[in-house]
């Protein structure tokens, strides 16, 4: 008897496990960080002669960013971010529709679909009812799509862009979803969920029949490929930074790329930085500030994409904040950022929302995080 528990706690620990995406929940405490990689920012002239209505829409979402992770960021850059340059600025209310306290999936599906949801739910009501996400309705209305997480492309903010299912951990369920999408380009990890699947299904193959093109970097990419791109950089997640080096920035300038004149409709794309989230969950200062300055210089892409082609709106949020993070102290002279936690978790305090572009101005003051959804909407003119 013994020796069969044995046997299965051996099994059980070296099999792949869904819990093994979860792992960043580890608490690894780091209360200080002091930043040598100082980038500059661009403010753009408050004159710039915007289109009434965005033909394109990114979002960006800071997975787990509050307001001190931005002030981290801003300590950290000695005292300037993208994203505080941008002047249109209001707060999302992120509370799921059971819990004060929201998980990425409820917070995903309220951004993406519009409607407050359980914890744990992918683009679904509270009903077990499907809701279409602002991705889907995109392509209903001719627009090319595109998804780019640091995390698996199928973790829970970006699933709730383009699947429906009852639980945030089916993976392979979410990655069968993207089959059938018409997303233009997808990048992020999350390769073992498309071709090493329980099912035996190989979506890689199945989707190059629909004309994709995989790769499994973005180095790899040829400059020629355009709509129909799959880059899955990483088995399940990518590293967090440094590892990873400039994975997510170049992700979003490609997805811009491959989403620039794909469509005489527009476009609509969706950027996550995964990990900042995951810094606040390991009480992790240094982990939480090195992935917010790495999204920043996402947010820089987007911004500069935005600049130069006036019918495009950029919003940046969160789903919610993670950690209870406080400024406690240090220099923003020298780019050293010091903080303290409140808990390992998520919280229930508001996120703010930054807006540039035409219709910007439709995100300021404090609303619920399903208003961005439908400020969206509306703001493309969709039914």
């Amino acid at each position: 008897m013994k020796k069969a528990l044995l046997l299965f706690i051996i099994v059980f620990v070296s099999l792949p496990s869904i819990h093994s995406q979860e792992n960043y929940k580890n608490k690894h405490e780091k209360l200080i960080y002091e930043n040598k990689d100082f980038y500059d920012v661009k403010v753009y002239p408050d004159d710039i002669k915007f289109k009434k209505h965005p033909k394109n829409i990114i979002l960006l979402i800071g997975d787990g960013m509050g307001v001190a992770q931005v002030f981290a960021g801003i300590t950290a850059n000695r005292g300037m971010l993208n994203i505080a340059t941008m002047k249109n600025i209001g707060f999302s209310k992120t509370q799921s529709a059971d819990n004060y306290i929201t998980d990425s999936a409820a917070g995903g599906t309220a951004l993406a679909c519009g409607v407050k949801t359980k914890n744990g739910v992918i683009g679904e009501d509270p009903d077990g009812n499907k809701v279409k996400s602002i991705l889907e309705i995109a392509e209903e209305n001719g627009k090319a799509t595109g998804l780019v997480a640091t995390s698996a492309i199928t973790h829970a903010t970006p699933a709730s862009f383009i699947a429906h299912v009852p639980n945030r951990r089916m993976y392979e369920e979410i990655a069968t979803d993207f089959v059938n999408s018409g997303i233009d380009v997808f990048i992020g990890g999350g390769y073992d969920f498309f071709v090493k699947r329980k099912d035996g299904r190989n979506l890689e193959k199945e989707m190059e029949d629909k004309g994709y093109s995989f790769y499994t970097s973005l180095d790899s990419v040829p400059e020629s490929v355009k709509s129909k791109l799959a880059v899955l950089t990483a088995p399940k997640h990518n590293p967090q930074m440094p590892e990873r080096g400039n994975m997510l920035p170049e992700a979003t300038e490609k997805a811009l790329d491959v989403l620039d004149g794909s469509s005489t409709e527009g476009f609509f794309l969706m950027v996550e930085g995964s990990q900042i989230d995951w810094g606040g969950h390991q009480n992790d200062v240094a982990y939480i500030t090195r992935e917010l300055l790495d999204f920043d210089k996402a947010v820089g892409k987007a911004l500069e994409y935005a600049a130069t082609h006036k019918n495009t709106l950029v919003i940046v949020t969160a789903d919610h904040e993670t950690g209870g993070l406080s400024n406690t102290g240090k220099s923003i002279k020298d780019g050293i950022v010091e903080g303290a936690f409140t808990v390992g978790h998520h919280t229930g305090i508001m996120v703010p929302v930054f807006a540039f572009g035409p219709g910007a101005e439709e995100f300021r003051g404090i609303y619920e995080n399903v208003e961005i959804f439908k400020k969206m909407k509306a703001l493309y003119n969709f039914k």
